[in-house]
């Protein structure tokens, strides 16, 4: 061993976070994350991501009083808040609230409640209508919460109404949200997913444009069974002898603003520049708003009565919570690299057989975004924050694209979001479905029966790792390519490549 390397050996063991209680100490974060989510989404149904970070910081302060070093626990903890990942996403999400809550305010939603209208959808495939319109509210607007809770008032007393099946309406509304913010540009799980993964082969993290071009041969095909699910479905459980109107917001203008989703869809995926993209579509949703007559200035950024108005500042000050739990999570990511534990997850994976070959690794990254999922109470932004640093690890050790990483871990995260008894999207499903005459309210477990579209992303992962279908892998300067470089497995492993095997 080199001097040079000898001393940074040192340097990394002093530094090291250590515990009284050994690295049980490392877990009381996360295990106060677990606790704080489960208590205030499934418990007490509060759903603000503020006290979830309030719980996951006292987590923290009470392990940095079992750390043998406070400097040592504090500096690692903000190594970790202070990373090229998470600063980039902090800035992310600020400017993807603006443009996301831009939409909400111009009425996207009330022009794609129009086109249900007018197109008179009798009660057999309105569970499919229901599906398509609430992901395409989803993937415009990046949240899938935030759409469950428009649409369940909307599309289901609607759906009641006319004849269509209760169960087959709510998992409509649940698959549809899912399914947009599976894929949408600006979705914090989205951005989240790339930018946890690093390149290997050049400087930078995977770019939002790139990765979501490279979801949609996963999520389409899956809203593509979805939809003729339902549709089935649709058929053989309706009631055509209810009929209804649609009474809600329906006006057409709204529809103006999908200028603006198709602007940043655009520049996402031919100039692979989230930022650029974002600017482009608040530019553009910005002048089609003012023209339209969908706002005015102060609806944009004023003050009114002593108080600051306007999409801008509601948009930003709407991400600080999501923010404040990001930065909790980043910090506990710090506590936990510098304790050792990563590495030595890490190392004890790729020693085992069934990991040295790519099919392995996929596997554990599926895992690992699913049951971080699972454990925060089916919140996937968070679970693929805490899966993220891992998958970069395990993926990026069998030479996989950063693109093929993300999507791994994402999608099965989103089958995450639907365990029954710990999932908060069922659990905002079955309120959905409260306090409707004539109509009993849906348990969690009556719902999941109906969320078609997370299970069937996961047959389509399923598939795609079994065959190795879509399977990319980082070439020189970070390009995909379908075959591994056998000169770069063979520097990764220090050994004959075998990651390689499919």
């Amino acid at each position: 061993m080199s001097t040079t390397t000898a001393a940074h050996a040192t340097t990394e063991q002093e530094n090291e976070v250590r515990f009284r209680i050994g690295l049980l100490g490392a877990f009381i974060p996360p295990i106060a994350l677990v606790i704080g989510s489960i208590y205030f989404f499934v418990g007490e149904q509060v759903f603000d991501l503020t006290a979830l970070a309030v719980a996951g910081f006292i987590g923290i302060f009470i392990s940095s009083w079992l750390a043998r070093s406070q400097s040592n626990f504090w500096n690692a903890a903000i190594a970790g808040v202070s990373t090229k990942t998470a600063a980039t996403l902090f800035v992310l999400m600020l400017m993807v609230g603006l443009l996301s809550e831009m939409l909400k305010t111009t009425g996207v939603s009330s022009g794609f409640i129009w086109l249900a209208q007018t197109l008179n959808i009798s009660s057999a495939p309105f569970a499919r209508l229901t599906f398509l319109v609430t992901g395409a509210i989803a993937l415009a607007t990046g949240s899938s919460i935030g759409t469950m809770f428009t649409m369940f008032p909307i599309m289901y007393s609607a759906g009641v109404a006319i004849g269509a099946e209760p169960v087959l309406l709510a998992g409509a509304i649940l698959s549809g949200a899912i399914f947009g913010d599976n894929l949408a540009p600006i979705s914090d799980t989205t951005v989240i997913s790339a930018t946890t993964q690093r390149y290997r082969r050049r400087e930078g993290l995977a770019d939002v444009g790139g990765v979501v071009r490279a979801r949609t041969r996963y999520a389409l095909p899956a809203a593509g069974i979805t939809a003729i699910g339902f549709l089935i479905a649709g058929f053989v459980m309706a009631d055509d002898s209810a009929h209804a109107v649609i009474e809600a917001d329906a006006d057409p203008t709204g529809l103006w603003m999908l200028l603006a989703v198709a602007a940043l869809l655009i520049v996402a995926f031919t100039k692979r520049d989230i930022y650029l993209a974002v600017g482009v579509g608040l530019v553009v949703g910005t002048i089609t708003a003012l023209v339209t007559g969908l706002t005015d200035l102060p609806g944009i950024v004023g003050a009114s009565e002593g108080a600051p108005t306007g999409y801008l500042i509601t948009g930003f000050a709407g991400m600080l919570p999501l923010i404040g739990l990001l930065v909790a999570i980043f910090s506990m990511i710090g506590i936990i690299e510098a304790s050792g534990i990563f590495d030595r997850v890490v190392a004890s994976l790729l020693s085992r057989p069934k990991m040295q070959s790519v099919r392995g690794a996929e596997i554990t990254m599926g895992i690992s975004g699913l049951l971080c999922t699972v454990v925060l109470a089916g919140l996937n932004g968070p679970g693929i924050a805490f899966a993220g640093p891992l998958t970069d690890k395990i993926g990026g050790a069998a030479g996989l694209h950063p693109y093929r990483r993300s999507n791994v871990m994402d999608c099965f995260a989103m089958v995450g979001t639907v365990v029954p008894i710990v999932s908060s999207f069922l659990l905002i499903a079955s309120v959905g479905t409260q306090g409707y005459e004539g109509v009993p309210a849906l348990s969690i477990f009556a719902i999941v029966t109906a969320a078609f579209y997370p299970f069937a992303l996961a047959l389509v992962l399923i598939f795609a790792i079994a065959t190795g279908w879509g399977r990319t892998y980082e070439g020189q300067g970070g390009v995909e390519q379908a075959d591994p470089d056998l000169e770069y497995q063979a520097e990764l492993t220090g050994t004959v490549p075998v990651m390689h095997l499919k």
